[in-house]
């Protein structure tokens, strides 16, 4: 039942982390699946992981959300009833009754490696910057019917849970976002207007949010088609080019906030 993630470390106060990225369910699992793998892909964050291979610290998980959501506060990571995932039936009782216990060893197993990794990146640079990297659907009901852009950004950066000194940071990450080029266009980037930050984000501000920041940047699926998995490969390339060029002005904030003593 444990969490199968890949940790890279580098010498950089940068953490850029992909909690949905990955598709695997243990296999004793399996038999109590109520979902087809195309109902979970779709609410899984497929190729966050290739976004989050930047030159920084990294964390991609391979495990599923499905099978415990790393971005959720523990009591709600396992999906126990329809309303927990988006109407769908996810596992029958004896997950919820004999799995849950081995299912929340693993998930706490995880957040003591991010609290090591956290600490140690403190340690080493006074404090952190953290990018949440996820992906959202815009064509959730019909394939062919895209979701409102008024209410849709190309990219929502939820902060909803970062303490107040962050927010310059915050404005500045965003700017460059806007101003950069992705498939030969700039985009519509703005702050908790889709999503604000998740379980993940609240755990980390609420022990380390003195010494850094998360900033949950979550990429509208059009790098993709969400039904079928097949992604826009040069579009894909294009966000982590610019995630990869945002990280020095990142690092360069931060140690302007550290210098003036606020971390």
């Amino acid at each position: 039942m444990d969490i199968r993630y890949d940790l890279r470390k580098a010498n950089s106060p940068i953490i850029a982390v992909a909690l949905h990225d990955g598709q695997g369910i243990d296999a004793a699992l399996v038999p109590h699946l109520k979902l087809a793998s195309h109902q979970l892909f779709r609410e899984e964050d497929p190729y966050t992981g290739d976004i989050a291979n930047l030159p920084a610290n990294s964390v991609v998980v391979h495990t599923s959300r499905f099978q415990v959501d790393l971005n959720r506060r523990k009591e709600a990571a396992i999906y126990k009833e329809p309303t927990d995932a988006w109407g769908l039936e996810v596992w029958d009782d004896a997950v919820k009754e004999r799995y849950a216990g081995k299912l929340m060893e693993a998930y706490e197993a995880f957040y003591h490696m991010i609290r090591d990794l956290l600490e140690s990146i403190i340690d080493r640079h006074g404090g952190f910057v953290i990018l949440d990297i996820h992906s959202y659907n815009h064509r959730r009901d019909n394939p062919g019917l895209e979701a409102s852009a008024d209410e849709n950004p190309e990219i929502n950066i939820g902060t909803i849970y970062n303490h107040p000194k962050w927010a310059g940071l915050t404005q500045k990450f965003m700017g460059y976002l806007s101003h950069a080029r992705i498939t030969n266009r700039s985009v519509d980037v703005r702050e908790n207007v889709r999503f604000k930050g998740g379980g993940f984000s609240e755990w980390v501000n609420e022990r380390y949010g003195h010494k850094g920041c998360v900033l949950s940047v979550e990429f509208k699926k059009t790098f993709m088609d969400e039904w079928t998995g097949r992604v826009d490969v040069a579009h894909l390339h294009d966000l982590r080019k610019v995630l990869e060029g945002s990280l020095p002005l990142l690092a360069n904030e931060l140690e302007n906030i550290r210098k003036k003593g606020n971390v």
